[in-house]
């Protein structure tokens, strides 16, 4: 699928030229990065759910150390998309956490917080999904992928970002057809005990936070230090979670 193609269907979906232009710009930069699980071919996806086009993110507390969000009916993606703009119109003084209820399809993490570390923010995130892992030990799914996404700005260039899915595939494996929905199990093998374990704890994080539903949470705060040169000056050139393949 073309980005023309994709976003004529995303226009037939009803969504308007702004929400287009978030969920393109997000698709594309996933495709750029190899995540096409994440790219273009979501838009047959989409087309699957059900959500309202028109419904936007309403912030419902706006502490300067807390914000909580309301998805509501809204895409996930223009939900985080709304919460980043909001956080880079106002960046905390020193650190901020932000509950998301309601906030599904939520997309590729790295990518809303890479905005915020670009900004010169330190940036954690994660979001739940539908409950699709089992225990190790198998029986039913208890709890989504549940990926975790960190990001640290650098003064000397692009930051570090990090971005890890708990499932030893991706649900985009499977929609890509290069999976099957079995093989979504807690990454680790023999130790999947250890992915099981953080994709436990996350779920029941945001689930305390943002509720049942699939939700986030952001840490967003201003750094004190800049580790990332050094680091950088170390790993003498190797590519860096996050980097572009031709870093």
């Amino acid at each position: 699928m073309t980005p023309d193609e994709a976003g004529a269907r995303l226009r037939e979906l009803g969504f308007d030229e702004r929400a287009v232009e978030v969920l393109l710009a997000h698709f594309e930069d996933a495709e750029s990065r190899r995540k096409r699980g994440h790219g273009l071919s979501r838009v047959a996806w989409l087309e699957t759910l059900e959500f309202d086009p028109r419904a936007r993110a309403e912030r419902v507390v706006a502490d300067e150390g807390f914000e909580r969000w309301y998805g509501g009916a809204a895409l996930g993606y223009l939900v985080l998309d709304e919460i980043v703009n909001a956080t880079l119109v106002r960046p905390p003084r020193r650190a901020r956490v932000v509950v998301a209820e309601s906030c599904f399809p939520s997309g590729v993490l790295g990518y809303w917080i890479r905005r915020l570390a670009e900004a010169g923010l330190v940036a954690a995130l994660t979001a739940t999904s539908p409950r699709r892992l089992p225990h190790p030990d198998g029986g039913p799914a208890l709890t989504g992928t549940n990926p975790l996404a960190i990001a640290i700005p650098s003064g000397e260039g692009q930051p570090v970002v990090s971005d890890v899915s708990m499932g030893a595939v991706t649900h985009g494996d499977v929609l890509e057809g290069r999976a099957q929905p079995e093989d979504l199990v807690p990454f680790g093998g023999a130790h999947a005990h250890k992915a099981f374990a953080l994709a436990l704890g996350l779920q029941l994080l945001v689930g305390a936070l943002a509720g049942s539903e699939p939700g986030a949470v952001l840490l967003v705060a201003r750094p004190e230090h800049d580790p990332v040169p050094g680091l950088r000056a170390l790993a003498a050139g190797r590519r860096l979670p996050g980097d572009s393949f031709d870093h």
